[in-house]
C-alpha cells in the first residue's frame, strides 16, 4: 500500500490546527506546517501558531523554524518537505500536511515550476520601488518585461508581481517562459480534506480569533518588530494594519476593525482559490470522525 499523506486545507480561523492534530493522533502521524506565515520565529500571535497543548501532543515541522529576515519560497518549501517525507513515512504509512497557503499546499502535491533563486539585491530594487511608486509602478515595469504574464497575474497582489519582475531581470527572460504547469510525479498519494462552513460563522469566528489575539497581546507583538516593518513577511494580515496605527493613520479601535475586515477578505481569496479544486473533499471542522472514517476508507 501507499503512503499517504492528508493535506487539511481551509482558510483562516476555521480550525484547521485543531482537527489536523486529533487527525494526526489517530493516524500516529506527524504534522507539517503548510502556513507560510507560522515560518517565522518572530511572529507568532498574529500568525496563530498552534498553541502549546497542540504542539505538544504531536510533532509539529516548519513552525517558526526561520527568521524573517531569511528569505523563503514555496520551491524551497517543496524542496524540505520533499526531504523529510521519507523519514515520517519510514515510521507511519501516514503524514498531515495542514495550512491555508494554497500555493506553498500544491508545490508539495503537484510540484512546482524550477523556477530560478534571484539576487536580493534585485528583490530589493522592487521593493523599493512598491514604496516609491506603489502597485502602479510596478504594474508598468511587469508590463513592459513580461506582457503575457502581465494579462494572467493578479494585479492587486505585490508579491506576486514583484516575483515575476525580480526572475525576468535575474534571468533575462520572461517570468512566464518558466511557467510549464506540469505536475510532478509523487511516489505517495494525497488526500486533500477541505474544511469549510457557513460564510456568517466563518466570519463571526475570524472576528472572535481578532479580539483573542488583541488580547494575547497582538499590539506589543507587532511594535518589536517595528524595525523590521519593510520585510515581506511583515506584509501580512494584523501587522501592517498596526505598523499603520503606530504612524498615526487610524485609531486603535479602527485598526483592530480592519484587521478583521482584512482577514475576512483573506479568508474569502483562500477559498476562490481552491473553488475548482475537484480533487478536495469538503466537511465542517466538528466533523472529526467522518473525516477520520473518510481517510479509512480511500486508503485501504
Amino acid at each position: 500500500m501507499n503512503n499517504i499523506l492528508i493535506v487539511i486545507l481551509g482558510p483562516t480561523g476555521v480550525g484547521k490546527s485543531a482537527l489536523s492534530v486529533d487527525v494526526a493522533m489517530h493516524f500516529g502521524a506527524e504534522i507539517i506546517s503548510a502556513d507560510s506565515r507560522q515560518f517565522y520565529r518572530e511572529m507568532r500571535i498574529g500568525t496563530a501558531v498552534p498553541d502549546d497543548q497542540q504542539l505538544a501532543r504531536v510533532r509539529h515541522h516548519f513552525i517558526r523554524f526561520m527568521s524573517a529576515k531569511e528569505y523563503y519560497s514555496s520551491s524551497l518549501f517543496e524542496r524540505d518537505v520533499m526531504s523529510l517525507l521519507p523519514e515520517l513515512f519510514s515510521t507511519c504509512r501516514f503524514a498531515v500536511m495542514t495550512g491555508g497557503s494554497g500555493m506553498y499546499i500544491d508545490a508539495v502535491c503537484d510540484g512546482i515550476d524550477d523556477i530560478p533563486d534571484t539576487d536580493q539585491v534585485v528583490r530589493q530594487k522592487y521593493n523599493d520601488l512598491y514604496l516609491t511608486e506603489g502597485i502602479e509602478g510596478l504594474r508598468r515595469a511587469l508590463r513592459l518585461l513580461d506582457p503575457g504574464h502581465y494579462s494572467r497575474v493578479d494585479l492587486r497582489n505585490h508579491k506576486r508581481i514583484i516575483r515575476a519582475l525580480e526572475i525576468c531581470e535575474s534571468t533575462g527572460k520572461p517570468y512566464s517562459s518558466f511557467l510549464t504547469n506540469r505536475k510532478s510525479s509523487r511516489d505517495f498519494d494525497v488526500i486533500r480534506i477541505g474544511l469549510t462552513m457557513k460564510r456568517d460563522e466563518l466570519y463571526d469566528r475570524i472576528n472572535i480569533r481578532v479580539d483573542q489575539m488583541v488580547a494575547a497581546g497582538l499590539e506589543e507583538e507587532v511594535r518589536q518588530l517595528l524595525e523590521f516593518r519593510e520585510l515581506n513577511a511583515l506584509n501580512s494580515v494584523g501587522y501592517r494594519e498596526f505598523f499603520e496605527y503606530f504612524d498615526g493613520k487610524r485609531s486603535k479601535e479602527k485598526t483592530i476593525d480592519l484587521i478583521k475586515r482584512n482577514s475576512r477578505r483573506y479568508a474569502k481569496r483562500q477559498l476562490t482559490w481552491w473553488a475548482r479544486d475537484e480533487s478536495i473533499s469538503w466537511f465542517h471542522p466538528d466533523q472529526a470522525g467522518e473525516i477520520v472514517r473518510f481517510i479509512e476508507e480511500i486508503s485501504g
